[in-house]
């Protein structure tokens, strides 16, 4: 039986990206989007592994429920021997698909705690699967929740319009959307003119895939080349940017994809504000600044091709970054379902996350 989670009757979740069948797992190739939807049906670990390193599944969110899923789906495809190494080796492997969204990480130890209280591979394949579950369900309702603290925290009484980097809405969480779960608060409240969303290069995430969503639901959005923020700002046409998160710092620093730290700079300038939206297992409290955290590089073919279309010379050397660090200054406000952190430091953050 599909397992996803269920919408309130006032709220939409948007176009779901991960689909639970208890014994495989579907996840919509984000990487042909907008052009074709196709998803991908996996049945063990290994797999769910390697979408998430090929970038199937993308969005902190997203990439811990699917692993939590991975979990479940080795024990339930485990041989029955050593079924507790078999079930390790996968938590291994899982954690090691990419490097710097800590919700992966989160979801795994939710997940490895479990397993370990369980003194059969039957237990192991019950319980697994339903937390597995809960983090999904989970997540959706922190979407919510998310969304009406920054609608309350915004206060706006007028429509007003924002921009946006990445994608961040229902296929890079459980639903609805954490930076784009605003914006859909927004719209439902008749408060959103309009959203500006950043392409997003190298992975275009915001052409492709913010702009299809938004497009898909009704939303009004205008598309923009990431250089043309500044001209947008400028304008005074922007009141808010609203971003995701793929970990925050204790001190409130925020690892988000490469080119959201441009536009802290830029909306600080334009007087502009900074809000960052993300749950609260992207907070890592141990971590004690952005200069700590791993950023992952990508090949640079990213850089030189689109879809195998050249775009500059061969040989070129490339710099590829993922992410980029926000400092906590930049930013306006860091919003959690547990609430708001203003003006974020360490220790708004430890009021808050302990």
């Amino acid at each position: 039986m599909t397992t996803t989670p269920k919408p309130s009757q006032e709220r939409a979740i948007g176009t779901v990206a991960i689909r639970w069948h208890g014994s495989s797992l579907e996840l919509l190739d984000q990487r042909l989007l907008p052009g074709e939807e196709h998803w991908i049906t996996l049945e063990g670990a290994a797999g769910v592994s390697q979408s998430i390193r090929d970038m199937v599944v993308r969005g902190a969110p997203a990439i811990g429920i699917s692993a939590a899923y991975g979990v479940a789906l080795a024990a339930r495809h485990a041989g029955g021997g050593d079924w507790k190494a078999e079930i390790k080796q996968a938590i291994r492997e899982l954690a090691a698909s990419r490097p710097t969204a800590v919700n992966l990480f989160w979801a795994l130890q939710r997940m490895e705690k479990i397993f370990h209280a369980c003194h059969s591979l039957d237990e192991a394949v019950k319980r697994l699967a339903s937390e597995a579950r809960a983090i999904h369900e989970e997540d959706l309702a922190a979407n919510f929740a998310m969304a009406d603290h920054a609608l309350e925290f915004i206060g706006a009484e007028a429509p007003f319009s924002v921009l946006t980097h990445c994608n961040t809405g229902a296929l890079a969480t459980g639903g609805y959307g954490t930076a784009l779960g605003v914006v859909r608060r927004l719209h439902e409240e008749k408060l959103l003119a309009d959203v500006y969303a950043d392409e997003t290069r190298p992975w275009l995430q915001g052409g492709r895939l913010t702009a299809w969503e938004l497009s898909r639901d009704g939303i009004p959005v205008t598309l923009n080349a990431d250089g043309a923020a500044a001209a947008i700002m400028a304008r005074k046409d922007v009141r808010w940017v609203i971003v995701g998160a793929d970990r925050i710092t204790a001190n409130g620093d925020v690892v988000n994809k490469i080119g959201t730290y441009s536009l802290a700079v830029l909306a600080r300038h334009h007087k502009v504000g900074f809000m960052v939206v993300a749950p609260s297992s992207t907070v890592d409290m141990a971590m004690a600044a952005g200069a700590d955290v791993p950023i992952e590089e990508r090949d640079g073919i990213e850089i030189r091709e689109i879809r195998g279309i050249g775009l500059a010379p061969e040989g070129v050397k490339v710099f590829n970054p993922v992410f980029d660090v926000t400092p906590a200054s930049l930013i306006d406000a860091i919003v959690t379902e547990k609430g708001v952190v203003h003006n974020p430091n360490i220790t708004g953050m430890q009021a808050l996350f302990g």
